[in-house]
Parts: structure tokens; sequence; C-alpha cells
């Protein structure tokens, strides 16, 4: 049976437009799926320490001669690593901070990825990135998305190739001449449930494509390579 792993980033508890996507993902996959299972993980339900020099050497050292301290150094680690490979399919949620994943998911993938792996050889991944202003494809700002290229390149590195990436960007009103707003969430899930059946697959007979993007006028997908 498929298991989905579902991995949240983003530290705005249930305010996050980019939780609420993927909680929608997780909902009309279970759907189609009802005997798969569905590991979930949030990034910000305890603080995931730096990697600092002990790490280093810990998983440097050979299995076998490892110390006990050393080997608890790394369990976090294991424990990461043997979610994505006994999942068959990720939905990550990744809010852009500066340019680039927030400090949780960066977190998460220096403890998990290494030279040695984990290699994630013929699964799939769809990316859920939210953004206060316009970054996705086709907007004035989509040169400053780092995120896109740097997932591509790290999951790439891993045997990961089967990637989608969902936009809901333009999440705030950034007019200076008035306070933030948050839009308005319903427009925001209508557009999502509009298109998220073909967006995950579900029917197992369309291809979304690598891009796709919520605020298309039409209410369709809009897909950039």
């Amino acid at each position: 049976m498929p298991t989905l792993l579902h991995i949240d980033s983003s530290p705005m508890g249930g305010n996050s437009i980019s939780r609420q996507l993927t909680r929608e993902f997780v909902r009309r996959w279970r759907s189609v799926n009802p005997e798969g299972t569905v590991l979930s993980r949030d990034l910000n339900a305890f603080a995931i320490p730096v990697v600092e020099a002990a790490w280093v050497n810990a998983n440097y050292t050979p299995e076998q001669s490892r110390t006990a301290d050393q080997k608890d150094l790394l369990w976090l680690s294991g424990q990461f690593a043997r979610e994505l490979l006994k999942a068959d399919e990720y939905v990550v949620g990744l809010p852009v901070h500066n340019g680039g994943p927030p400090a949780s998911f960066k977190l998460w993938v220096d403890h998990t990825v290494t030279p040695f792996g984990p290699r994630l050889d013929g699964k799939r991944a769809t990316c859920i990135i939210t953004a206060g202003r316009l970054c996705g494809p086709g907007s004035g700002n989509a040169a400053r998305n780092y995120v896109v290229p740097w997932l591509r390149t790290l999951f790439g590195g891993l045997g990961l190739t089967n990637m989608h990436f969902i936009f809901a960007d333009g999440t705030v009103d950034t007019n200076p001449a008035r306070s933030i707003e948050r839009p308005s969430w319903r427009r925001i899930s209508r557009k999502f449930r509009s298109f998220s059946r073909t967006l995950c697959a579900c029917d197992g007979t369309r291809d979304p494509g690598p891009h796709s993007h919520p605020n298309d006028a039409q209410n369709v997908m809009r897909q950039a390579e």
C-alpha cells in the first residue's frame, strides 16, 4: 500500500497557508488511497539541533565503531532518513523566507542528507511553496525565488527527479500605505481545491507538470519550465 510523507515547515501554526494547503492535499490523497498510510513530520514541533562538529565526526565514524554518545547524536538524523525511505511520495509545505526555505527545513536537510544518502530513486514529491510576494513562474520576482532550483539540486542528487511545485504566492498585501493584510483564505482555498485533484495526480491519468500556480486568472493550472 502507498505511503505519503507529509512535511510542514512553517512556524506560523494554524495561521500558516502552506499548512492548510498541505492538509488539503493529504485529505484528497487519502480519498483516493483509503488503504494508504500517511506519515506526518512537523519540523517546528520541537527545536531541531544545529549540526555541530561532534555530529559530523559521528557521521563519518564507521557504524561499528561509534560510541553510545555518537549513536545518540545520529538517532534523529536516522529517524528523518527512515521516514523518507519508508514513503513512496512526499508533500512538503515550504514558505519562502528571505528567498530560500525556512530555517527548520534547512536544519532537517542538514540532519538528513549526507554523502551516504538516502537514495530516493523512484519516489515522487510535491512541494507547496507559499510567499507573501509574487515569486512564482512569470512573476516579476521569479528570478529571486531560489527555493525551486535549490530543491531540484538537493533532491536530484539523491535520485528524486519526479518533483512538482505548486505556488501560492502573493499571500499578503505589501502596499506600504496600508498595514499588511492577509488574503482571503477562502479565495486561495477555492483556487487550490479547484485543481488539487489534478495536482496530486489523484486519478492517475494526468501529469500536472513540474510547476503549477493557483493564481491563474482562468482558475486552471499554469505550467512553466
